[in-house]
């Protein structure tokens, strides 16, 4: 059939397996759809199999895909190295030449089973020439065979920033929380990481989207995370400008009492509201000589991206965020209109170019204060699977998105109705066009303030679900990624910038997957819930089972807090929120089933002396649990560390949980500034006794009684 030979060409699934002896059909009006979004018409027969010859024929003509990618040891001067399947297959005699990123050029004459002369790695411009005269001009990537390793085990907080305020915030954590948080646990608690929610820039709104994972742009960080005091032109702001400021200092201690004290949600809209005017009196400052040459520096470094995503701000500043009420020729960042109209907002587009070099600059900041509180990898963070449709990049790289797709998850086991996370996906083929380039911006950017980076639903590397618009999340169709070039990119940048990979790989993962991002380095996600032997009756798996490579955690942002889940409260919430999948006592046994085991498990690994009634000691026996997995990495919800029982998200709900807005608190619903968190006598216990009875990792030996033991089960 023409359709399936064409979408098989552009990697468009026209099926897919849900599971080990079931293999679905997509519809065949998603696979239109997804070959239309990369401008292939399959609309009719005719159509499809005029498409087909001419895309076979493309191919036929092809010398070489239009990025290429070459793995090297990560020190590339010791020689050369195997050549990739396209470079092997040139003909005989074909003349190559190479032009590197610092201008050097390399040629050679390709020759069945010799190697590729030594390139340093980088991505290179290609040419080719074969003796019967075809010609291409692609890009070389050539990359470390593996990202960055992990030197010896790690243990470290998993937080969202914004939910940690300090007796200094506006209202929501900020980067100077942020840095105060890893020097205390650093020093405090010998902890090597702290990993933190996406602080990628938002989409302002009526109210803004609170979601981290539905950002403007992926490359630039949001501004409301600044300290504004912290910025050095505040301590030279003049008289006057200090008397229009006071008024905000005065409103932001009063936004923060309400959420510290008065059980008020964390407002986004309204601590921006303060700190905009307060920063626009701190950038009318003058820099000094060295702060003008680097903020030159970092203009200089970003480029047309930067320029282009201050412009936005300005649009939506002038015209709001949704795009479709601004002037005519405004959707177009390259049109006429659009460069007048950078012309005349000028100092807008202006005032949002500084905000980003000063939030970067807060970001090293805090990522500085890390390492030299101790940590060997610092602050983590979080790169979320996509952006907002209404964004900064989706305007800004319009050419490189799908349009009329959003991405998220076909039907499964937990979802009968898949998820759709309105996201617009990039388009693999222009990617690889550009030699990613927008995907090594990206990751070049973050890379440059992090010690490690996870990637938010990693597989999306491999393939992502296209949902055309308009329709129902099971009505898409998986489409591929070339898997090879977007982890060569990913090693690369990581080992540029000599950071740490972790991937979350947690819900539909196909076969290979796994393996592969392990070959490349990349670690894992294991969460102590989902860590089971599914063909032994889903069995939870021993701690000397669980994968070395991967960050090992008892829960995330999207799942109840441990103390909710050895409680109960985490059912009654689902219940009063309609969202459980049976009856009410049926979800309470299941649950008071797995708790029963987990309890057992504990006890027989002697990891729980407080005994199962004790709720502190049970929250530390699952933290000692991890510790005794291999896992290279260790992650505690700071919330567990405070009996927190409340999910900073709730999947399935909007307005009926305050998703994204919960500040830390304690076992009681009290919130606890970060003052408070660090001073409170129930942490110092929990990192006192974490590591009683833990033994080494992997080893099946602890510190109490013998076997299992008796519990009593009571949830709420």
């Amino acid at each position: 059939m023409a359709l399936a030979r064409l979408a098989a060409l552009h990697g468009v699934a026209t099926s897919y397996a849900q599971g080990p002896e079931q293999t679905v059909d997509v519809p065949r009006s998603a696979v239109v759809a997804a070959l239309a979004a990369l401008g292939v018409d399959a609309a009719t027969p005719e159509s499809a199999a005029a498409a087909l010859a001419a895309a076979e024929a493309e191919r036929e003509r092809r010398v070489l895909p239009p990025t290429v990618v070459v793995w090297s040891p990560p020190d590339a001067a010791e020689g050369p190295v195997a050549p990739p399947q396209a470079l092997a297959g040139l003909p005989a005699g074909t003349r190559c030449s190479a032009r590197t990123e610092d201008g050097g050029v390399t040629e050679w004459t390709a020759a069945p089973g010799e190697a590729v002369p030594a390139l340093p790695l980088g991505v290179h411009g290609l040419q080719v020439l074969t003796p019967d005269g075809r010609a291409a001009q692609v890009h070389l990537v050539v990359a470390p065979d593996h990202a960055p390793a992990p030197v010896g085990r790690a243990t470290g907080l998993l937080v969202q920033l914004y939910s940690l305020l300090s007796a200094r915030s506006w209202g929501m954590g900020d980067l100077a929380d942020l840095g105060a948080l890893a020097g205390w646990a650093a020093r405090t608690h010998d902890l090597g990481f702290v990993q933190v929610n996406p602080l990628h820039a938002s989409v302002p709104g009526e109210p803004t989207d609170p979601s981290p994972y539905r950002p403007s742009s992926r490359r630039f960080p949001d501004p409301v995370h600044l300290r504004v005091e912290d910025v050095p032109e505040y301590a030279y702001l003049d008289a006057a400008a200090r008397a229009r400021t006071a008024p905000l200092l005065d409103a932001a201690a009063g936004l923060r009492h309400a959420v510290l004290r008065e059980d008020a949600l964390i407002d986004r809209d309204a601590v921006w509201a303060l700190k905009r005017p307060a920063l626009a009196e701190v950038c009318a400052v003058p820099l000094d000589p060295g702060r003008a040459a680097a903020r030159e520096s970092y203009y200089a470094e970003h480029g047309e991206a930067l320029d282009d995503h201050a412009t936005w701000c300005a649009l939506v500043d002038t015209y709001g965020p949704e795009r479709a009420a601004w002037p005519d020729g405004l959707q177009d960042p390259r049109s006429a209109a659009t460069a007048r109209a950078r012309g005349d907002l000028a100092a807008r587009v202006a005032f949002h170019r500084h905000l980003a070099w000063l939030t970067e600059e807060q970001l090293r900041a805090a990522q500085r204060t890390a390492r030299e509180a101790g940590m060997p990898v610092g602050l983590v963070h979080d790169l979320a699977v996509g952006v907002h449709p209404e964004g900064s990049d989706a305007w800004a790289q319009r050419d490189v998105f799908a349009g009329g797709i959003s991405v998220g998850a076909p039907p499964d086991a937990f979802n009968a109705r898949g998820q759709d996370w309105g996201l617009p996906p990039w388009r693999p083929d222009r990617l690889a066009a550009s030699g990613y380039a927008p995907y090594r911006a990206l990751l070049r950017a973050l890379f440059g303030y992090a010690g490690a980076v996870r990637i938010d639903h990693v597989m999306g590397l491999f393939r992502l679900w296209w949902i055309p618009a308009g329709e129902e999340p099971t009505a898409g169709t998986y489409v591929r990624y070339d898997a090879e070039a977007m982890l060569a990119v990913l090693c690369l940048e990581a080992h540029r910038a000599g950071s740490l990979v972790i991937g979350e790989d947690l819900g539909t993962v196909e076969p290979g997957v796994r393996d592969a991002l392990a070959r490349r380095g990349i670690l894992g996600t294991s969460v102590l819930w989902f860590e089971r032997d599914w063909e032994d009756g889903a069995r939870p798996l021993a701690p000397e089972e669980w994968r070395p490579g991967a960050l090992a955690t008892a829960t995330t942002h999207d799942l109840p807090p441990t103390a909710a889940r050895f409680t109960g409260d985490d059912v009654v919430l689902r219940e009063r929120l309609g969202l459980l999948s049976g009856p009410y006592e049926e979800e309470r046994a299941r649950a008071e089933a797995d708790l029963r085991e987990w309890l057992d498990r504990l006890g027989a690994l002697r990891l729980l002396p407080e005994g199962p009634e004790d709720e502190e000691g049970v929250i530390r026996a699952v933290h000692r649990f991890l510790l005794r997995t291999p896992a290279a990495l260790t992650g505690i919800w700071l919330p567990d560390t405070v009996g927190d029982r409340r999910p900073q998200n709730l999947p399935g709900t909007w307005t009926e949980y305050p998703n994204w807005r919960l500040p830390l608190a304690d076992a009681k619903a009290r919130a606890l500034s970060l003052e408070e968190l660090t001073a409170s006598q129930r942490v110092a216990e929990f990192f006192a006794g974490l590591r009683d009875g833990v033994g080494e990792p992997g080893s099946g030996e602890g510190g109490f009684g013998a076997g299992g033991v008796s519990v009593r089960v009571g949830l709420r």
